[in-house]
């Protein structure tokens, strides 16, 4: 897996990765992470990976953050 690109944001960790014919788009914050793998055919180009990480998609991104960090919470509470 090669390292394509470290894009800085305030909220998380944006790493650009590529591998086996495909983009990898990894968003990490704290203990928690999303994977998005992207299949290097479906864009034209590093570029194209780059507009899809825009307001909107980071925005959904914070909600499964949000989602991912009370399913975690809850779950631990149960044990």
């Amino acid at each position: 897996m090669r390292v394509l690109k470290e894009i800085p944001t305030p909220h998380y960790k944006i790493t650009l990765y590529a591998w086996n014919n495909r983009y990898i788009i990894k968003l990490e914050q704290g203990l928690l992470e999303q994977t998005f793998k992207v299949n290097e055919f479906d864009v034209t180009s590093e570029a194209d990976i780059e507009k899809m990480i825009d307001e909107t998609f980071l925005k959904e991104a914070m909600e499964r953050f949000n989602s991912m960090s009370r399913s975690l919470g809850e779950a631990l509470n149960r044990v």
